[in-house]
């Protein structure tokens, strides 16, 4: 899974967000890393949508404009949940092989 996906995902697991709250919510998370364009945003968003791994939660009009809310369905809870083991999995042996480094070189950073 690509990390914009996978940023979009967890923007959605905690509560259905429309686009704009999608990219300020990423921009948080990532402490201004990552800043998704709107283009890339709804990209993804369609795609989710096919995946069948969000959905459309509601829309309503503001400021005469359609706001559409999205929320993450079954699947994509289960798919964000296995993405996070897996980044998890692979930062557990960075960690230990960094350690294993350190041991290695006396503290040494060469």
């Amino acid at each position: 899974m690509r990390e914009p996906t996978f940023l979009v995902l967890t923007a959605l697991a905690e509560e259905p967000r429309h686009g704009y709250a999608v990219i300020e919510d990423v921009a948080t998370m990532t402490g201004g890393r990552v800043r998704l364009r709107a283009g890339t945003l709804y990209a993804a968003l369609d795609r989710l949508r096919l995946d069948g791994l969000i959905e459309i939660d509601r829309e309503e009009v503001v400021q005469s404009r359609l706001r559409r809310y999205y929320r993450l369905t079954g699947a994509g809870e289960q798919a964000l949940a296995a993405e996070s083991a897996r980044l998890r999995r692979q930062a557990t042996i960075a960690e230990r092989r960094l350690k294993i480094r350190r041991a290695t070189l006396g503290g040494a950073t060469a």
